[in-house]
């Protein structure tokens, strides 16, 4: 029987995510998947964004059978963003400006999560209140309305729930309307495209076209789940605090938490992922030989990008390991460091010699 990877020691768990990497950059740059992706970018031109929790259970491709590098991801403890953050305004006015020049539309998939049967499961960042999770979501959704208007014709802000038993997303839409995606059996698969319609009529037709095969996906994954065993699923055993960007090729749930390098105070979540850590090593959900702090920052051209990229990710592994160590010095005695760059038009990550 082979030993689930979360419970292995720590080298060779650092091993697995290295060969991890290096298969997703090999599967995103084959022929077959290269041509599949300009394919689904061709038919759904809608450029998807998705604003999430670094909680490794939150894995908007994998739950919604999406291929990867289609869905866009900014992650932060709790799906906790200010557009007034300087990086990340601009960041993100700089995407939507790239999306719409190419003639594109964007939506905004805007998360926070919960667990129906547990409170405890919930959302770290907001004491595990859905409710206050709920409404920071809808805050999101009111600042991005100021930047990009509320006509919703070219940059669309959508609230989604996602129920982390079931892997379930809850569409918010107009007139608190909600449609859980637990509640649709595969045989109404069809069904959907009116009951987004009813939901969203506010939705541009393109966009609702492109949002569909997401709650597709999601609803054959509710189903799947189902029928397997899903305490490992919703329990944390995340053993990996990724920090910046760079990382879609952890598609795997509950091995990493990824803090997005948005916020001008990164101490934070970088406590909060590391109090996460010690929970799992002190419950047992994980062995307490070791875990790794990664961080990452991708570059699309070599030369200065790439040059700067490496500084860049060398700084965040140095500053998020202080604030480890000032925080809890017995768990940075099990700290492993590595910084690395991404290629980001191959996906391939380069760990960087220590």
């Amino acid at each position: 029987m082979t030993t689930p990877v979360h419970s292995r020691p720590i080298s060779e768990r650092i091993d697995w995510l290295m060969d991890l990497s290096r298969s997703h950059s090999a599967s995103f740059c084959s022929a077959d998947n290269h041509l599949a992706r300009q394919r689904y970018l061709a038919e759904h031109n809608t450029l998807i964004i998705a604003m999430k929790c670094m909680d490794g259970r939150i894995h908007l491709p994998y739950v919604t059978q999406t291929p990867l590098g289609i869905i866009h991801p900014f992650r932060n403890l709790g799906g906790i963003f200010e557009l007034g953050w300087p990086y990340l305004g601009d960041m993100l006015a700089d995407t939507v400006q790239e999306a719409v020049g190419a003639g594109r539309r964007v939506l905004v998939i805007i998360t926070y999560h919960f667990s129906k049967g547990a409170r405890e499961r919930g959302c770290a960042g907001f004491d595990c209140n859905r409710e206050a999770a709920q409404a920071h979501a809808y805050h999101i959704r009111s600042q991005l309305e100021t930047l990009f208007g509320r006509g919703h014709q070219t940059v669309y802000p959508l609230v989604c729930g996602f129920e982390t038993d079931d892997d379930a997303l809850i569409l918010h839409g107009r007139d608190q309307q909600t449609l859980d995606l637990a509640s649709v059996p595969v045989s109404a698969i069809d069904e959907l495209p009116s009951r987004l319609a009813a939901l969203f009529p506010d939705m541009p037709g393109p966009v609702r076209r492109d949002l569909l095969p997401l709650v597709r996906g999601n609803v054959r994954h509710i189903a799947e789940v189902r029928t397997t065993n899903r305490e490992l699923n919703i329990e944390h055993r995340e053993w990996v605090i990724c920090i910046g960007r760079g990382f879609d090729f952890l598609h795997v749930p509950n091995v990493a938490l990824i803090i997005g390098p948005y916020s001008p105070d990164l101490s934070h979540p970088i406590r909060q992922a590391a109090g996460i850590i010690r929970a799992n090593m002190d419950s047992g959900r994980i062995p307490g030989d070791g875990f790794l702090l990664l961080s990452s920052a991708p570059y699309q051209e070599p030369g200065t990008q790439k040059a700067r990229a490496t500084l860049k990710s060398a700084f965040m592994a140095d500053f998020a390991a202080n604030v480890i160590r000032e925080a809890f010095p017995e768990l940075a005695e099990k700290m492993v460091t590595r910084s690395a760059i991404l290629n980001w038009p191959e996906r391939r990550l380069d760990v960087q010699p220590a």
